[in-house]
């Protein structure tokens, strides 16, 4: 991938979602922490929408973008998910009680993307994956970008 990241965190968190870990190159993810982003990615799917939100949560966690025992953190990234889903299920965030599955890549990003240290820090997740009745072959691509500040 021949993209460098910049202060856009929703870009960034869009790259790292729509390429996922095997075809972001180091250099990308070397210039990312240099500007100070947090980050994880990874893979879930599922016909309930609560483990995606979990899948996501856990992963922001265990990888350290946000803290396990601050509040005001799981906040953030909690609407920053729900944004994110909005866009994958077109607006109404329903999966198996109609009918519906994901597939997708996940990205949560974290940092500053403001010169002005007032700004503070924000969070964005990135969905990238598919959508459709729960059957192979039956789905499209979709994806979602939720951002907010902590």
């Amino acid at each position: 991938m021949d993209v460098k990241p910049d202060h856009r965190i929703g870009k960034n968190a869009m790259h790292l979602a729509l390429f996922g870990p095997d075809e972001v190159n180091q250099e990308y993810i070397k210039d990312l922490r240099i500007q100070g982003f947090v980050f994880c990615q990874g893979k879930t799917g599922s016909m309930e929408t609560n483990k995606i939100v979990a899948a996501i949560e856990t992963a922001a966690k265990r990888n350290g973008v946000i803290e396990n025992d601050v509040y005001r953190e799981t906040h953030a990234l909690y609407h920053a998910i729900m944004e994110a889903l909005h866009g994958v299920t077109r607006g109404q965030v329903l999966l198996g009680t109609v009918l519906r599955s994901v597939g997708l890549s996940f990205s949560v990003v974290r940092g500053k993307p403001y010169q002005s240290d007032a700004e503070g820090e924000w969070i964005a997740v990135a969905l990238y994956g598919t959508i459709g009745a729960p059957v192979k072959g039956a789905e499209h691509e979709a994806i979602g970008l939720g951002i907010n500040h902590i």
